[in-house]
């Protein structure tokens, strides 16, 4: 008989990324999200953020659950060297797809398994989109929509934003908030997911 599994708790509270565990019939034991502060570092990188904060999450969430199996991550949108967060208003929102507009960006998540014996697995998953060119128009209407809100770079793919992109090269699942391959091989690598 098989030993029986730890339960496993998503340190998050992200609807989006319990939707896509649900694809891969992934059912979360718990919900844990922690209070992590997201601000980045002094000449942190898009890359080097979204690994500190997905470790940082799971963490904090093995602290509060220490029998159990914790799966955490965080997104972050980059352009260059630059971080586009949460906006946190309509303005910001503007300014950030104007920035997105016509060009690539890079879409990063961190992702972290860690095992009630402390020991963890780690994977960085980046996507790669473009955007078409946005008129006044098409960023008003997005605004406007509010789907922008609490989303990293100010958009959502698995919403109206899909119709902006051009070009995506990686995993789509990766930009909506969790890369479910890599998931699913940090879960099987732990034996949590059969087969």
């Amino acid at each position: 008989m098989a030993a029986e599994r730890p339960p496993l708790v998503l340190a998050s509270a992200s609807p989006r990324r319990r939707e896509l565990l649900a694809r891969i019939g992934v059912v979360p034991d718990r919900l844990l999200p922690t209070d992590t502060d997201e601000t980045p570092r002094k000449a942190e990188l898009p890359r080097q953020l979204a690994a500190r904060l997905a470790e940082a999450k799971a963490a904090a969430a093995a602290a509060l659950a220490p029998d159990s199996l914790i799966l955490a991550a965080d997104t972050v949108v980059g352009v260059g060297r630059r971080i586009l967060g949460k906006p946190a208003d309509a303005a910001e929102a503007r300014r950030f797809l104007a920035l997105l507009s016509g060009r690539r960006h890079h879409v990063i998540t961190g992702v972290v398994l860690r095992r009630p014996d402390g020991g963890a697995a780690r994977r960085v998953v980046d996507s790669v989109l473009a955007f078409q060119r946005l008129t006044e128009q098409q960023i008003e209407a997005y605004v406007a929509g509010g789907e922008w809100e609490g989303k990293a770079g100010g958009y959502a793919i698995q919403g109206q934003a899909e119709m902006f992109v051009r070009f995506l090269s990686g995993s789509h699942s990766n930009v909506v908030g969790l890369p479910l391959f890599e998931t699913a091989q940090l879960l099987r690598g732990a034996g949590w997911l059969r087969p």
